[in-house]
């Protein structure tokens, strides 16, 4: 592999201490300082993969795949098996306000053909989508990662990589299954205290991490459905618009009278995140709510 950051390292924590700096003293170097050049960046690692010898990877703001759009675009086209490391994923970015803070990019991201985004919601779920990114040779990866701390929610070991399927049940119901939370990133652990509250009130809760949309998307139908069955209620939980989410929320027999979602219908705002949360009822007491409203 070889690494890189459109001038974000600290940010992206993207460098680690072994890889070396790539520069014009020391070309054994690991690690490229692109600057504030997203395009070139995106351009140079699909000049890397064509070349062939390396598998690279870099860095920047999930906002910024703006700047590195038509490179990005050109990685899918040409199937070109790039990493995106993209952190700063969500409103979750804070103070530095809208104009950082990406809500429509997840969208835009998994409307590209021949591209897998993964949106990790814990570090074992990072491992899992990394092991897939590098087991592709026709597909970019975006890797779509919080800026806040996040809460482990892959408690129970196993030898099989869930995230490899796409979506996976995280969380059984207890009793009769009425509702399904399914959700992404940062706020599966959002999904997790929903289902804390709901079963508290005996409504059985079933909570759906899922990591890659286009990976579920690959599945077989059995497996689909055995992960969201026709029935419960649905709610979808993440911060950005909600476009994309309806195949999954009223598809494959799901119901409008039974789905509804909590994310983002605007641009952001600046302010600490837990308060941005809060504004925009990103929480688990408004999935709560939404879940209760459809039974």
């Amino acid at each position: 592999t070889i690494g890189g950051s459109a001038d974000l390292t600290g940010s992206n924590n993207t460098k680690t201490a072994d890889l070396g700096i790539f520069d014009p003293i020391n070309r054994k170097g690991r690690y490229v300082y692109y600057g504030i050049r997203e395009h070139g960046m995106a351009a140079a690692m699909n000049g890397m993969v064509l070349h062939g010898g390396v598998r690279p990877y870099s860095g920047t703001f999930m906002c910024f795949t703006d700047y590195a759009r038509p490179s990005m675009r050109l990685s899918a086209l040409m199937q070109v098996p790039v990493v995106y490391v993209m952190t700063h994923d969500s409103i979750g970015l804070g103070e530095d306000g809208p104009t950082h803070q990406p809500v429509e990019h997840l969208a835009i991201s998994r409307s590209t053909p021949n591209t897998w985004v993964f949106r990790p919601a814990d570090l074992v779920e990072v491992a899992e989508a990394w092991e897939m990114a590098l087991s592709t040779k026709t597909t970019p990866t975006v890797m779509a990662l919080s800026r806040q701390n996040l809460t482990p929610v892959r408690l129970t070991h196993t030898n099989q990589n869930l995230s490899a399927k796409g979506a996976y049940v995280l969380a059984e119901a207890t009793g009769k299954r009425q509702v399904i939370l399914i959700a992404t990133g940062s706020e599966v652990e959002i999904a997790m205290k929903a289902r804390e509250a709901l079963e508290a009130e005996g409504i059985g809760t079933r909570v759906v991490s899922m990591p890659c949309m286009e990976l579920f998307a690959a599945q077989d139908e059995a497996y689909r459905k055995k992960v969201l069955p026709a029935g419960p209620v649905r709610v979808a939980i993440e911060a950005g618009v909600r476009m994309g989410w309806d195949r999954w929320l009223l598809g494959e027999r799901g119901k409008e009278t039974k789905a509804d979602f909590v994310g983002m219908n605007s641009f952001g705002a600046s302010a600490p995140a837990d308060r941005l949360y809060k504004e925009f009822g990103i929480t688990a007491e408004n999935a709560v709510a939404k879940a209760k409203a459809l039974l």
